[in-house]
C-alpha cells in the first residue's frame, strides 16, 4: 500500500505565508532549527496545549499543575544521568564536513570508512562523544561563576518538587504532576521543520504511583493518551504504538512505548509521543544525589515507600506539525477552475473559529459586519476581511483551518440575517442575526 504523501514543503510554505510559522532570526539568514510561530500558529499551538492541560489537569482531581523553572542546580543532572550520560556519538566528514550521528550510520559505512554525503572512503574521523545539554554561566563574572544547564528536559523540575506538591496540596499516591514548558537540546542532526528543533516545547505529566500497581497504571496511561490523539483529530490510520524491546530501553525504563504518527513521504512514521514506566530510578537518584528523604508516607497502611513513576511525554511543537499534516488536504470545487487549500482542523484547536465578510463595502454592510464582530469576539477568535472577492475571502480562511465564514449581504441590512458557510460541507445556512452566537457556539462544540 502507498504512503501518504509528502506535504512538508507545501506546509512550510503555507506556514510561512498565512503566519503561522517563520525561520528565526530570517533577516539574518536564519538560525538552524530554531523556528517562530506566528499569529496563527501561537493560537494553535496555545490550543493543542490548553486542549492537553484540559485533559490531564482541569478535569481530573489527582493530577496537579507545575511549572518549574528552566535553570536548575547543576547537581540535578549529574543525578538525572544527563551530565554523564547524555551524549550522541559524532562522526565529521573531513572531506565534505558533513556530520552524523554514529549511532544513526549504516553499521557497514562506518566500518568501511565511507561517508554516507559525499561517498569518499577513509575520510570519517573517529566517532566522538557529544553532550547534548547547552552550558552557561550564573554569575556576575564568567571566570567565577558557576556552570548551569539550559534543561534539556521538563521531567526533572517535576521530581525535585515532588514532595513540595504532594504536601502542600495533600495528593495521596497514586497522583500526577504536569506541566508545559520550553526544554533545550543541541541536536546534532535537527530538521525536518519543526519536528526535530533544539529549542521545544514538551507537555508532560509524571504519575506516581504504589510500587508493584505500576504496569496496570502503564497500561492505562498508554490508552489514555492514545484516545487523546484521536480526541485531537489525529487520523486513527496514522497513529500506532511503538514498544521499545530491551535493546532500546533507556537505562531507567522498566516498559516504554512511543506513539508514532505518520507523516507520510519519507519521514514517515516518527515518535510524537513516549510512555514510560520509570520504576523508582528518578526519585532514588535524587534523593542520593541531594540528601534528602523522597518517599511517600501511606499513613493508613503505615508504610513508607519511593513511589514508581508513570510518565507522559508529548513534544508540543511535533503535535502541532502532526496537525498541520494530517489537516492538510486539496480540493477540487465544482463549478470552479481553481481547487482550494484547506486545513481540516478541529474546531477547538483552529487559530480562528469564524471570519466576517461584508459583501461589498458600501450600504451599511460593513458597519453591520463590525458589530457582529464585537459581539463574537468575547466568545470566539474572529477575523474581519473586506479585501478582494467573496471567493478569495473563502480561500484565504480554508487554508487556515477557519471552520465557519459569515457574510453580511444586501438582504443582511434589511432582514438582520447573515449567510453562515461551512468549510467541510460546503453547505451554507440563514441565519438570524440574534441566533448566531449560539449557532456558532453549539457548531463549534469538540
Amino acid at each position: 500500500m502507498a504512503g501518504y504523501p509528502d506535504v512538508m514543503d507545501k506546509l512550510v510554505s503555507l506556514c510561512k505565508r498565512r503566519g503561522f510559522i517563520f525561520q528565526s532570526s530570517e533577516i539574518y539568514g536564519g538560525t538552524g532549527s530554531v523556528w517562530d510561530y506566528g499569529p496563527l500558529g501561537v493560537e494553535l499551538k496555545k490550543n493543542i496545549k490548553d486542549f492537553w492541560w484540559n485533559a490531564m489537569v482541569r478535569s481530573r482531581d489527582d493530577i496537579e499543575g507545575l511549572d518549574a523553572a528552566i535553570l536548575m542546580h547543576p547537581r540535578t543532572w549529574e543525578a538525572s544521568g544527563h551530565v554523564a550520560g547524555f551524549t550522541d556519538p559524532l562522526v565529521d566528514c573531513k572531506q565534505c564536513k558533513a556530520r552524523f550521528r554514529a549511532d544513526k550510520m549504516d553499521p557497514k559505512k562506518l566500518e568501511a570508512n565511507v561517508c554516507p554525503n559525499c561517498g569518499n572512503k577513509g575520510t570519517l574521523t573517529e566517532p566522538r562523544l557529544f553532550n547534548l545539554m547547552f552550558k552557561t554561566h550564573m554569575g556576575a563574572l564568567e571566570e567565577s561563576s558557576s556552570i548551569v544547564y539550559l534543561r534539556p528536559e521538563t521531567a526533572q523540575g517535576i521530581f525535585v518538587n515532588f514532595l513540595n506538591v504532594q504536601q502542600s496540596m495533600r495528593q495521596k499516591v497514586p497522583f500526577g504532576i504536569a506541566q508545559i514548558g520550553k526544554a533545550f537540546r543541541n541536536e546534532i542532526t535537527p530538521g525536518n521543520f519543526i519536528f526535530r528543533t533544539r529549542e521545544f516545547e514538551q507537555m508532560e505529566m509524571q504519575f506516581f504511583v504504589e510500587p508493584g500497581t505500576d504496569m496496570e497504571w502503564f497500561d492505562q496511561w498508554k490508552a489514555k493518551r492514545m484516545q487523546w490523539h484521536f480526541d485531537l483529530g489525529l487520523s486513527p490510520d496514522r497513529l500506532k504504538f511503538h514498544q521499545h524491546d530491551a535493546g532500546e530501553l533507556a537505562h531507567y525504563a522498566r516498559a516504554a512505548f512511543d506513539v508514532t504518527f505518520d507523516f507520510g513521504g519519507t519521514l514517515g512514521d516518527q515518535e510524537i509521543e513516549g510512555i514510560h514506566n520509570r520504576g523508582d530510578f528518578d526519585l532514588s537518584q535524587h534523593q542520593q544525589y541531594s540528601g534528602k528523604k523522597l518517599e511517600y508516607f501511606d499513613q493508613p497502611n503505615n508504610k513508607r515507600y519511593v513511589p514508581y513513576v508513570i510518565e507522559t511525554s508529548v513534544g508540543a511543537d511535533r503535535v502541532t506539525l502532526a496537525t498541520l499534516v494530517n489537516a492538510y488536504r486539496e480540493e477540487t470545487v465544482e463549478g470552479e477552475s481553481e481547487g482550494r487549500v484547506v486545513l481540516g482542523l478541529k474546531h477547538s484547536i483552529a487559530p480562528i473559529k469564524a471570519a466576517i465578510f461584508p459583501l461589498t463595502k458600501k450600504d451599511g454592510q460593513p458597519e453591520m459586519a463590525n458589530r457582529i464582530v464585537d459581539d463574537l469576539r468575547s466568545a470566539f477568535a474572529v477575523d474581519y476581511d473586506e479585501t478582494g472577492s467573496i471567493g478569495k475571502r473563502y480561500r484565504r480562511q480554508d487554508e487556515v483551518g477557519t471552520p465557519f465564514c459569515v457574510t453580511i449581504d444586501g438582504q443582511s441590512t434589511s432582514d438582520q440575517t447573515v449567510t453562515v458557510r461551512d468549510r467541510d460541507t460546503l453547505v451554507q445556512d440563514r441565519v438570524d442575526v440574534s441566533q448566531l452566537k449560539g449557532y456558532l457556539a453549539a457548531k463549534l462544540v469538540g
